[in-house]
């Protein structure tokens, strides 16, 4: 059962920290309301550098996962007439979110540049979805899912990025925008999928926040 035809974005971004089953959610997407699905790039020869605290690895690891979305980003502007939706498991902008994070402040001076560059020929999506995990939940799943690199990832860290995601994309205005509550979001439960799918229908503009059924049962 498909609802495309109800539903009227053509271009519909997943975000989230790692561990939040966005890319779950994207495939779930697309595989219920229709869509060419695109994937984050996250192949990253510098990624295990940056994990290890190498000098300069962060910089090099951010430079390239900006240019590899970029690139990929830029292709969907010559996407095929007859592809009806894209479904992305990332936002662009979120890039920032990372280098923020990461870079020295010289290191930061020159990623703006280029970022600055690169963002105007990027195409804005109709729709945002972030899954929002606290950091209990992302330690949980990180310590039961994660690899021996995200298992090195400091618990500062961690607080970190998730108060940044959560900051992002509370002041977040560039397309209409659906919050999901996803600690206990199941995606592998039909009902929880189509439920969340209910709440993209009619938004148009602004925020949505939106609880699970899932978590709504545990009060």
């Amino acid at each position: 059962m498909k609802l495309g035809s109800e539903i009227s974005f053509r271009h519909l971004a997943v975000e989230g920290v790692f561990r939040s089953k966005k890319t779950l959610l994207a495939h779930q997407l697309a595989q219920k309301i229709g869509g060419q699905l695109v994937l984050d790039q996250t192949n990253n020869p510098y990624l295990r550098d940056f994990y290890n605290e190498r000098e300069g690895a962060a910089f090099l690891a951010q430079l390239v996962f900006l240019a590899n979305r970029y690139h990929q980003q830029v292709r969907l502007l010559q996407r095929d007439l007859f592809v009806d939706r894209i479904i992305c498991d990332y936002l662009f902008e979120k890039d920032k979110i990372y280098a923020y994070q990461t870079l020295t402040d010289d290191e930061l001076l020159v990623y703006d540049r280029i970022y600055s560059i690169l963002v105007e020929r990027v195409p804005r999506p109709d729709l945002v979805i972030y899954l929002q995990i606290s950091v209990q939940t992302l330690m949980r799943r990180i310590e039961k899912e994660g690899d021996s690199m995200e298992k090195n990832i400091s618990k500062k860290y961690l607080e970190d990025i998730v108060e940044a995601y959560d900051y992002f994309f509370f002041n977040y205005k560039s397309s209409p925008l659906l919050v999901v509550k996803a600690d206990d979001l199941d995606l592998s439960q039909e009902k929880d999928v189509w439920d969340l799918i209910e709440q993209i229908k009619p938004l148009t503009k602004g925020t949505l926040y939106y609880v699970p059924q899932s978590f709504r049962a545990k009060k």
